[in-house]
């Protein structure tokens, strides 16, 4: 979340309702934001079943990375440099005391996995991801390593990413050794699972970079009352009112705390104990759902439904989600000797393809003029992409008649409206119907 120094309201004040949560407790996973670690949507168990007749013939995703560490050691550094001011001064805490330590330990660990790179939990949750599909459908794997078909792997290049995608390949062929010589190495595309730094994200960050209403409406959101009265929260818990009053900008300083304590979920494997680092204890429940509804609101506007009379967030996301349906559209004209394609990719590309789909909490845009919030909105970071978030596609055949189930955080999940399945509440579509609610017929 980009920090903002505290500023003049634009406009009349937001009041922005939140769940109401006790000041403390339990963490709630909406004030993870897109931070939030993995977990699949639905018990597979519960899955329907094809229709009769039908068997699976292919398969396909497009995954964000797996939980990983800060980028780099900017809030860390941030608080820390305050921290030791403040103990040389006598001005912790008791609780404060222990924060420094903390956040040294939880720093080291991180530097240790490297800056961006993938932890411990985020390769566990891949390597879950992956057993899971083999075991969804495991007739498809059987006849992929029984006729030497393909599975391709590719990603957005960036380091986490291909780590993604080769902890993913490496888990589904332990699955059946027979798969391993099938799978190719991944392979780079930028263009297609990078798509907001490559060339046809050009307009896009015109958009971030120069456009004042968006520039206004974040200014506008995040320059509330409750921004600070949380700020002032935060830090009393680490340092004495005496300290705290010294600190010019209170709100930078805060949002580093909640980095730290949104990143330490991702980290847990590489706790001393394994089990966490307990930086709920230094931000309370309530000060971090409003500091998550900060960096989700970013998010909302700069990466997903954004404005209602602007598709500049996710008009780009196009080359994904016409890859999606060239695969299929593939293996049903026999063109393709591929039993799997695996993408591997980022927030920036997961949200909007969301919001071009209309998935389930994507499905709703701001007016201008009317800021997005918790209380009239359903986007939540948490739900839309946390680390690990996919989107599967699974292909059935019977005859000359392909259906595709959607999986959405392994959860099975309706196409758009308008979009007719099967029969009422399948979760199985026709190629054909998607193609016409696609617009591709």
């Amino acid at each position: 979340m980009r920090r903002l120094t505290p500023v003049l309201a634009l406009g009349a004040l937001l009041l922005t309702a939140l769940p109401a949560h006790a000041a403390d407790g339990p963490a709630h996973r909406d004030s993870y934001g897109t931070k939030a670690p993995y977990s699949p949507g639905q018990n597979p168990r519960t899955y329907q079943r094809p229709p009769a007749g039908y068997t699976p013939v292919f398969t396909e995703n497009v995954s964000r990375h797996g939980s990983r560490t800060a980028t780099d050691s900017e809030d860390g550094d941030l608080i820390l440099a305050l921290w030791d001011k403040a103990e040389t001064e006598g001005q912790l805490t008791r609780r404060g005391e222990e924060f420094g330590p903390t956040v040294r330990a939880l720093q080291a660990a991180m530097a240790k996995v490297g800056y961006g790179n993938l932890s411990g939990r985020g390769k566990q949750e891949l390597k879950d991801t992956a057993v899971r599909l083999q075991q969804r459908l495991p007739s498809l794997f059987g006849t992929i390593a029984a006729n030497g078909e393909k599975i391709d792997v590719v990603s957005s290049g960036q380091g986490r990413a291909v780590d993604s995608g080769n902890v993913f390949a490496g888990a589904l062929a332990d699955t059946d050794p027979a798969l391993k010589p099938l799978i190719g190495p991944t392979r780079t595309d930028k263009d297609l699972l990078y798509f907001h730094k490559a060339a046809g994200g050009a307009a896009y960050r015109d958009y971030i970079a120069h456009d004042q209403r968006l520039a206004d409406t974040l200014k506008s959101i995040t320059d509330q009352p409750r921004t600070h009265e949380a700020a002032h929260s935060v830090l009393r818990r680490i340092f004495k009112d005496a300290f705290v009053d010294q600190i010019a900008d209170q709100v930078p300083a805060a949002q580093a705390v909640y980095n730290l304590y949104a990143i330490a979920p991702a980290m847990s494997e590489e706790s001393p104990d394994g089990q966490g680092w307990g930086m709920e204890r230094y931000i309370s429940r309530s000060d971090a759902a409003w500091f998550g509804y900060l960096s989700d609101a970013e998010d909302f506007y700069e990466k997903g439904p954004g404005f209602a009379d602007s598709d500049i967030t996710y008009k780009m996301a196009g080359v994904l989600l016409d890859d999606f349906f060239q695969q299929v559209e593939a293996k049903r004209d026999g063109t393709s000797d591929l039993g799997a394609e695996l993408r591997f990719t980022h927030a920036e590309e997961i949200i909007p393809l969301a919001a071009l789909m209309d998935l389930p909490g994507s499905t709703k845009p701001a007016t201008p003029g009317e800021p997005y919030t918790y209380a009239d909105n359903p986007w939540r970071g948490a739900s839309v992409s946390p680390l690990g978030a996919n989107i599967q596609w699974d292909v059935f055949q019977n005859g000359n008649r392909y259906l595709v189930r959607m999986l959405y955080n392994e959860q099975e999940t309706p196409f758009r409206a308008g979009c007719r399945p099967i029969a009422k509440g399948s979760a199985f579509y026709d190629v054909d119907e998607l193609e016409r609610c696609f617009g591709r017929a």
